[in-house]
């Protein structure tokens, strides 16, 4: 029998495994030794006055160690892939594609970046009549509607000009930015031409978006609004440029909105493009986008197909996670934004398991496994309307879909006889009495649809992959400011803490499912990770008011158990260092980690946590903000110096101003009063030393307290906000610590 060329090979990172292996070992020792510390030994020394404050500590030790043990098992087994695409079947084997981008918000996601997502998706190397791209447009803004209509527009002069001189950067505001030289005189001129074309399309964007749109769209949008569906142009319909190139077919969609019907924020838009998408192109592959994550690679079709034409793994696959990289992110990344420590540490470990957590955008999805593993073959019309609702036409779709057949309905037909069909489909009455968003699509319990979505796939036994190209595949923008990073922040661990706090707790969720133990634990982290705020607001506040009543917390440096805590904090930081270094991280970029880390534990998980327990308990109800792409310069200016920017919300900003003052003074008048003075540098070094810590690691927040004049540093009112909540801190202590 013939052997087939490899499409895509897999390696273990042998060397990064035993070092993980070896440390997680040795680490959880040292943790089993400082738990029997607190326990056995340190509380029969304790005054029972002290209990409260010990079970704090002792909580906070605790689930900092949990914490640790679940996020060891990222890492146990990493790996990385490698893709040979020159092996795939000719073109008109390849199977089609479906491309979903989604926006909410026409203002805080202008036109113009989601019209570069759009046509930079329309110019990915993949036959044309394979690919269909779909823009859902959940802000329903007349404004995007006729950006869509113009950038079709333009594309009829973009993509044939990509496909002929063979544009590698196909999201035209990149690549004129980039001055991209591919050619000789014919290319300068005919790039020279594209670019008046492209400066007569923004132009007409802006007016549109001034004028709020034209009076020509012939729909009209509001908070209640029916469905508005257009084909912008059919495949080959006036798209073929004087015989150069045609175009993929493109598809706006505004599903149907009633303030009295839950619309379910994004994955409730995706559901409306996975049904509308069945009945007009139903392609096997679903590739989903971000409105600002547009294509940099025009190969990563190909390149995501390797993996799922491969027979080896296709059966059980998924989907094809590409790592998020953003083209905003400065060489300091003061704020994280690259999120650096998932796509480049933790999913690849994850993908030496079952495979990496889906994350919202850049991946390539089997349609079939959106569809659910209780759907199969011989089921008939009446049972598949239990799940998907009452459609024929739609599911006759999904009966081609689980077979396993490519749709060969074209759009022409479509257009012409089923607009009425797709705008049902699109309504927000549609998915009563169906498994729309519990079994079926997109599911619904989780503002963070992407991680529940996914958790239940692994749980169901689908797989999937992480492929991480030299070359991005994709490139968004990230957030370039602290208010922004910590209102997504709050809004991501809102929703992981759902998660937990609800039935589909990883730890306890489907126990006798087929995902193995260690990918289980990696779910678990993150849904865990909002936890982080009660040791983080705990050890930022015991400690240091025990310490102004000369009360210690920690063994003495003189005891050997003083040896066991030094150890866990040294083997937490190098290890953390390794992980940095390891990927090609810089020193700087393992400190800005650790400082975002408390940031964020003080605010984004707190609020998220105390957002999902009051939603738990009916207090608040479920919402979400888009998160803002309009770029602020002054803002953006700041963040490329390497300088924070404290125009936040002063909720978010005064708890850690207080927090940082209580640190100044506790490290003030421990090493004055406490050390020089009294002499007990032995029995209180350990809270002296983690006041120091804390303070090195904040000094940004110091500098903007104190040092710095500029409008991003933080205002005389929150500094005196901040004063007057650490003195009531103190005060409190000075009469419950004693």
């Amino acid at each position: 029998m013939e052997t087939l060329p490899p499409l895509q090979k897999c390696t273990v990172d042998k060397f990064s495994a035993i070092v993980t292996r070896t440390h997680t070992f040795i680490h959880s020792i040292a943790i089993l030794f400082m738990l029997y510390y607190r326990l056995i030994i340190n509380l029969k020394e304790i005054p029972i006055s002290f209990l409260p404050y010990w079970f704090l500590i002792f909580v906070s030790e605790l689930i900092l160690s949990f914490l640790r043990t679940l996020d060891s098992a990222h890492i146990f087994s990493p790996v990385t892939r490698s893709v040979y695409p020159e092996n795939l079947p000719p073109d008109d084997e390849l199977p089609a594609i479906d491309v979903f981008v989604c926006t909410a918000d026409p203002i805080k996601e202008p036109a113009l970046g989601v019209m570069n997502t759009v046509l930079s998706a329309m110019a990915i190397d993949y036959p044309p009549e394979k690919v269909t791209v779909y823009l859902s447009d959940d802000g329903g803004s007349v404004t995007t509607l006729c950006a869509v209509r113009e950038a079709w527009r333009f594309g009829e002069v973009w993509i044939p000009f990509c496909r002929e001189f063979g544009v590698k950067r196909i999201c035209p505001e990149t690549f004129f930015q980039a001055a991209e030289i591919n050619g000789g005189k014919d290319y300068l001129l005919e790039r020279e031409n594209i670019q008046k074309e492209y400066e007569e399309f923004k132009e007409r964007l802006k007016k549109a978006q001034e004028n709020g749109g034209t009076k020509d769209t012939g729909v009209q949008f509001g908070p209640n609004r029916d469905a508005v569906i257009e084909i912008i142009c059919q495949r080959g319909c006036g798209a073929k440029n004087n015989g150069k190139a045609k175009l993929p077919s493109l598809v706006y969609v505004s599903r149907e909105k009633n303030t009295s019907h839950p619309h379910h924020f994004k994955a409730g838009a995706l559901n409306v493009l996975l049904r509308v998408s069945g009945i007009i192109s139903n392609s096997p592959y679903i590739l989903m986008l971000d409105c600002d994550m547009h294509s940099n690679d025009p190969s990563s079709a190909r390149q995501a197909m390797c993996f799922h034409l491969d027979p080896k793994i296709s059966p059980s696959l998924a989907f094809v996670q590409f790592p998020q990289r953003f083209r905003n992110i400065s060489k300091n990344d003061i704020y994280d934004s690259a999120m650096r420590n998932c796509f480049v540490v933790r999913w690849p470990g994850m993908d030496g398991l079952i495979g990496p957590m889906l994350s919202g955008t850049c991946f390539y999805m089997k349609r079939k496994a959106l569809y659910g593993t209780a759907i199969h073959k011989d089921m008939d019309l009446s049972e598949l309307k239990k799940y998907f609702g009452s459609s024929n036409e739609f599911l006759n779709t999904v009966i081609t879909c689980i077979n396993d057949k490519q749709n060969d309905t074209g759009i022409k037909e479509f257009a012409d006889n089923k607009i009425q069909e797709a705008r049902f489909l699109a309504s927000c009455t549609y998915e009563e009495e169906s498994q729309w968003g519990e079994e079926i699509g997109f599911l619904y319990h989780s503002v963070v649809e992407d991680y529940f979505t996914g958790f239940i796939m692994h749980c169901k036994g689908w797989k999937s992959v992480l492929y991480n190209p030299s070359r991005p595949a994709f490139l968004g923008s990230s957030t370039t400011n602290l208010n922004d990073t910590l209102v997504q922040g709050t809004r991501w661990n809102s929703g992981l803490a759902e998660v937990l706090f609800s039935r589909f707790c990883p730890l306890i969720y489907r126990l006798k499912s087929r995902m193995p133990l260690l990918e289980r634990m990696c779910y678990a982290y993150l849904a865990s990770q909002p936890l982080y705020c009660f040791p983080a607001w705990f050890l930022a506040i015991i400690p240091q008011l025990c310490l102004l009543n000369g009360i210690p917390i920690y063994p003495k440096v003189s005891s050997p158990w003083f040896f066991v805590y030094s150890f866990l904090f040294l083997s937490t930081l190098s290890k953390h260092l390794w992980d940095v270094v390891n990927t090609r991280g810089t020193m700087r970029t393992w400190w800005n980690e650790w400082r975002v880390w408390m940031i964020k534990s003080i605010t984004a998980y707190f609020y998220g946590t105390l957002d999902a327990i009051m939603k738990l308990y009916g207090f608040r109800k479920a919402s979400f903000l888009p998160t803002n792409k309009v770029v602020d310069d002054e803002q953006l200016k700041r963040y490329q110096m390497g300088i924070y920017d404290f125009q936040a919300s002063k909720m978010l900003i005064v708890p850690l101003v207080t927090l940082v003052i209580l640190n100044m003074i506790s490290f003030t008048w421990g090493v004055i009063g406490k050390m020089i003075l009294e002499g007990r540098l032995s029995d209180l070094f350990g809270q002296v030393f983690l006041s120091f810590f804390i303070l090195v690691v904040n000094y940004p927040i110091i500098e903007g307290m104190i040092l710095r004049k500029d409008k991003g540093s933080i205002s005389f009112f929150v500094n005196l906000l901040s004063i007057f909540l650490s003195f009531c801190l103190l005060f409190i202590g000075s009469i419950f610590v004693r």
